[in-house]
């Protein structure tokens, strides 16, 4: 099994200091239970710490959502999904290493994170990110973090920082000065990977 060494971390691009401040109080709104908007690998996401439940029920009604769609977790290295996921298949690793866009795994028996994070099969969507400014947040956060598309359930997904509603940028706890004049990447592709080794395609 994958062991994670902080020591042996891999930055793309050095971190400036105006990022590290952000990160740092993105950090400390999270850990305190709040809720902060953010850039992330593919589009702005609603953000909060993935073990916190009443952060996760907060993100819910941020985007008048039911919780019975589940919310899909972020994180900085591959080898953190085993304290989250009881039995990760052997086929994940090789997705992630092969992977050239970003990538979201949605896996089975997912374990460690708030219950109200997960679908009702006990699911959980995963994405390991390799963008500097998100990579580092998770690594400072050392938890998930929650990363849902920053708009109401139902409309258009922003593309940029300037297509978040202003009700929605009222109703979070911290929006990051990063990064906004950024125009965002496309949705991450998707697959479900069963423990029972059914391999499903949901967005390519």
């Amino acid at each position: 099994m994958k062991k994670y060494n902080d020591e042996s971390r891999q930055q793309v691009t050095p971190i400036s200091k105006a990022w590290r401040e952000d990160i740092r109080k993105a950090v400390d709104i999270m850990w305190k239970g709040g809720i902060i908007l953010y850039p992330t690998d593919t589009i702005w996401g609603i953000g909060c710490d993935a073990t916190n439940e009443d952060a996760v029920r907060r993100v819910y009604e941020i985007k008048q959502r039911i919780d019975s769609k589940a919310l899909i977790c972020l994180t900085d290295n591959d080898a953190k999904l085993p304290y989250y996921v009881k039995d990760v298949p052997p086929i994940a690793w090789d997705l992630l290493e092969l992977s050239v866009k970003p990538l979201t795994l949605v896996l089975d028996q997912a374990r460690n994170l708030a219950p109200n994070l997960l679908a009702e099969d006990g699911s959980v969507g995963i994405r390991i990110t390799k963008e500097p400014f998100s990579k580092e947040l998770c690594f400072r956060m050392r938890k998930m973090i929650v990363s849902t598309s920053a708009n109401i359930s139902g409309q258009p997904a922003p593309r940029c920082f300037d297509e978040i509603s202003d009700t929605l940028k009222q109703s979070v706890d911290y929006i990051c000065t990063s990064r906004r004049n950024e125009r965002n990447p496309a949705a991450s592709s998707v697959i479900r990977l069963r423990s029972n080794g059914e391999v499903c395609v949901i967005r390519q």
